[in-house]
């Protein structure tokens, strides 16, 4: 049986959800290749209270199945950030057709080109969407650890082509 996927504009009812989402992502996917500082980092860039912020000055979409939150995406001021999709759920096109509607906003905005920064084990994604590398960088978090990520940018051309 195929599970509906009804992507949505997030909710404030969602934050907790949505965090628990965040954090698993985080938990799975991030650790294997960043230190723990690296991990609470990302945590801490993405608590509720910066949830909140991002949805009441920007967009802030989720992914919902069965009730639950598999992923999510934001869009403030021109930038894409915070895509999450849970690892049971990546690979089967949810965090493309996030990166889609996100895009669509962008441009729907007057975005032309749509900026964003790709961490780890993200590049090869963002990448495969025509996102262009367009600067390394580091942050150093103390104690020798690092996190380590990138700039990308792709043209998003105007609302209609």
């Amino acid at each position: 049986m195929r599970t509906l996927v009804h992507i949505r504009s997030f909710e404030e009812a969602d934050v907790a959800a949505l965090r628990r989402l965040i954090c698993e992502t985080i938990d799975i996917s991030y650790a294997p290749v960043y230190p723990p500082k690296a991990l609470d980092f990302f945590k801490g860039f993405h608590a509720e209270e910066k949830v909140l912020e991002r949805a009441r000055s920007g967009s802030v979409l989720v992914a919902e199945a069965n009730g639950d939150l598999i992923a999510t995406g934001s869009l403030l001021d021109g930038e894409i950030f915070a895509i999450f999709v849970h690892p049971d759920r990546q690979g089967a096109g949810l965090g493309k057709a996030l990166m889609a509607r996100l895009e669509e906003d962008a441009r729907a905005a007057g975005v032309v080109e749509s900026v964003l920064s790709v961490s780890l084990p993200s590049k090869r994604f963002y990448e495969g969407l025509g996102y262009e590398i367009v600067e390394e960088r580091s942050r150093d978090l103390g104690d020798g650890q690092r996190l380590d990520f990138w700039k990308a940018k792709k043209r998003l051309g105007s609302i209609s082509g």
